[in-house]
């Protein structure tokens, strides 16, 4: 009963700085009132959708906090929740953060991050002989340098150490950051080998098995879902590979079965934030694979897991208890 998710990788802290306009070069801007931080990253957002979905859950975060006031801040945020175990989160260094330049006026927002402790994170900064859990989750690939090298046996350090966590019973699951670039199918593919749930977005889903999925017009081309889902159990998925974007949700079991749920038809104004949408859709899928359930009952649970996270500004703040957030299929669900 006791086993649940361990949720490792990315653990980082957001600092919002309202400011007047975004200033051109050797200009200056003036950062207004209301400046802000939150907790994010792939553990801090994953993690605490969890513990919301489920407050019974034996839920294990695995990353670095730095020995600095924003570390603090993490672990103090993420102690709000009894169900999560801190006790593999290691103090060391400066904490990961970003910096969010919010413009007021076009309510754009430009990024500045900083790796901090999260760019040594690898696999011996997990306790493995304490480690016991179903769920091995881990991201973001592409934003873990220590993880992304190269190595000789598997082709990147994150595929050794997925290999590692199968190998000691757990089920693995990964999440990726959205990048342009040439490096996708270098770092993703060889972990998808060692990856039994893989739940990413439409564009790191192109990316990785170059299938068009959303062209340059923006247009999302769902008849293709299928081919990319295929191609992504062809690489290695061994149970659900799950593409989420703004519309839909397409899924494919270990089976080769294929699913599709539309997102959710959401009131006009009922939108406060993006911000972890997709932490908590992937959250949601987790949670139906910890608790038994079926790929298109997890497809809509993770749809609503994330139109509940779209209701407040921040990440996880408006996602309650599963059966809470399986009220809006009802509200919201698209015809």
């Amino acid at each position: 009963m006791k086993k649940g998710i361990c949720c490792a990788g990315n653990m980082l802290v957001d600092i919002t700085y309202p400011i007047e306009t975004w200033p051109k070069q050797n200009e200056l801007t003036h950062i207004t009132e209301g400046i802000q931080n939150s907790t994010g990253g792939s553990v801090c957002n994953t993690i605490s959708d969890l513990a919301r979905l489920d407050p019974s859950m034996h839920l294990v975060a695995s990353g670095f906090a730095g020995h600095d006031a924003e570390g603090d801040f993490m672990l103090k945020e993420l102690g709000k929740y009894p169900n999560i175990d801190l006790s593999m989160v290691q103090r060391n260094g400066r904490t990961s953060f970003t910096a969010v330049m919010s413009n007021n006026q076009t309510k754009e927002r430009t990024f500045f991050q900083h790796a901090g402790a999260n760019a040594y994170y690898g696999e011996d900064n997990i306790d493995w002989d304490k480690l016991d859990v179903d769920i091995f989750h881990i991201g973001y690939i592409l934003l873990l340098p220590a993880l992304d090298q190269e190595d000789s046996e598997y082709g990147t350090k994150m595929a050794r150490l997925l290999h590692r966590a199968q190998k000691a019973g757990m089920k693995t699951s990964i999440d990726v950051v959205s990048e342009s670039g040439d490096r996708f199918k270098r770092l993703v593919s060889p972990a998808l080998r060692y990856t039994d749930y893989c739940v990413i977005n439409e564009l790191e889903a192109q990316q990785t098995t170059g299938v068009m999925l959303r062209d340059e017009r923006g247009v999302l081309h769902v008849e293709n879902m299928k081919q990319a889902l295929t191609k992504m159990r062809e690489l290695g998925v061994s149970t659900w590979a799950v593409i989420h974007c703004p519309e839909i949700g397409c899924g494919m079991d270990q089976d080769g079965n294929y699913y599709e749920v539309k997102s959710l038809k959401l009131p006009k104004g009922y939108i406060k934030g993006t911000v972890g949408a997709g932490d908590a859709f992937c959250a949601g899928i987790l949670y139906a694979a910890e608790t038994g359930k079926s790929l298109p009952e997890a497809l809509r649970i993770g749809a609503c897991a994330a139109a509940a996270s779209l209701s407040e500004v921040s990440a996880s703040d408006g996602v309650k208890t599963a059966d809470e957030v399986m009220k809006l299929y009802d509200l919201y669900k698209a015809e």
